[in-house]
């Protein structure tokens, strides 16, 4: 009895793609994201503020309560977490989810609010590799199931749009263009 390699070659491909269809949603959504690093946070939504106090303050007046009353004019009091001076002209209050960053000689300051953006925060959790010490192996079996598939796509049609036809010069296609991209910028 003769072997039904392509029979198998399809199965695999199937049944491979069917099991890591959501694995490759996640990893293309937040490999896109992550593409664009530059242009936008992926994992975070920062949110930034204008704040303007009445009248200057100094280091020395700045305790616990003063600096929870400063809280209170922007509504950000239940969010205290502490203070610090990063130079003598400045307070930073850290809240819960963000800070406020004011220069005492003008009382000018800004207030920045940090959340995590919803649906990419966990997938960049993901693709990054933070989802814990055995998410690893799940992100090498997901490496090896993309290589399975693309070798299997080569053989899943036969005749004209087969490998040996029109998927071959897809195929040298697509093998050029990092070639070309490697050879541009190394």
């Amino acid at each position: 009895m003769k072997f039904k390699w392509r029979k198998w070659n399809r199965a695999t491909h199937r049944d491979v793609g069917y099991f890591f269809f959501a694995l490759a949603v996640i990893y293309s959504l937040s490999g896109i994201a992550l593409n664009h690093i530059n242009d936008w946070n992926p994992s975070y939504v920062v949110k930034t503020k204008e704040i303007n106090l009445s009248n200057k303050i100094t280091k020395q007046e700045i305790n616990e309560q003063k600096a929870i009353e400063i809280l209170k004019l922007i509504e950000e009091e239940n969010n205290y977490k502490k203070f610090y001076f990063p130079d003598d002209n400045t307070l930073k209050i850290f809240l819960k989810g963000g800070s406020v960053v004011i220069d005492m000689n003008t009382g000018k300051g800004m207030l920045e609010k940090i959340s995590r953006r919803k649906i990419f925060y966990e997938f960049n959790l993901l693709h990054y590799n933070n989802a814990g010490k055995y998410w690893k192996w799940i992100s090498d079996a997901f490496a090896v199931a993309l290589m399975l598939l693309a070798i299997t796509g080569l053989f899943v049609l036969k005749g004209k749009n087969g490998i040996t036809r029109r998927g071959a010069w897809l195929t040298i296609a697509g093998i050029l263009l990092p070639l070309i991209f490697l050879l541009i910028y190394l």
